[in-house]
């Protein structure tokens, strides 16, 4: 019972971060959410920072399963997206992270987590960009597309919509280089 209680703290708390970043994790706030005391939360952590440590290991795991949803699709669209947009959350988590990586924690969970991510999203834009014969420009497109997407997502625009233009856009960009090359 007191393991799924803590979990409701960071799963609570990890939304929080998505939305709000780390000015966002303040134990009233938090408190409120879950609804219960501030000494609920101090059993539990302690304090803050070891709070937010917990978050950044669960998304690292998080990060994972996402990466083995990726490695299944076979395709961009919609497959892919569809991974997407079920981990709006965990993509706008790691998008704070992006935001404020001067913080050395931030930092290295990031590198992590697009470390964990990177493979099997190479492979779907190496199979539907028909990149097979390059797969080093595959991982530079991504590494660029990677902060290019981060600079341009909001939770408002994490959507199938959005996100089907954006990878239109990224394979116009790629056939319009195979054809100068």
């Amino acid at each position: 019972m007191a393991q799924d209680n803590k979990q409701v703290w960071i799963e609570t708390g990890y939304l929080i971060f998505s939305k709000e970043g780390p000015k966002g994790l303040k134990v009233e706030v938090i408190a409120r959410n879950v609804k219960k005391s501030k000494s609920s939360f101090y059993h539990h952590f302690a304090e803050l920072e070891i709070f937010t440590g917990l978050l950044l290991e669960h998304h690292l795991v998080r990060s994972k399963t996402i990466a083995e949803e990726e490695k299944k699709c076979r395709n961009i669209d919609p497959e892919l997206i569809n991974v997407l947009v079920a981990s709006k959350t965990d993509l706008l988590f790691n998008r704070q992270l992006r935001v404020h990586r001067t913080d050395p924690n931030f930092k290295k969970c990031l590198q992590k987590s697009d470390e964990i991510v990177s493979q099997g999203f190479i492979s779907v834009l190496i199979k539907d960009l028909r990149l097979e014969n390059n797969p080093k420009l595959a991982a530079s497109l991504f590494d660029l597309a990677l902060d290019n997407f981060y600079l341009q997502v909001t939770e408002e625009t994490l959507n199938v919509e959005w996100l089907s233009a954006y990878f239109t856009n990224l394979k116009k960009t790629v056939s319009q280089f195979n054809v100068t090359q």
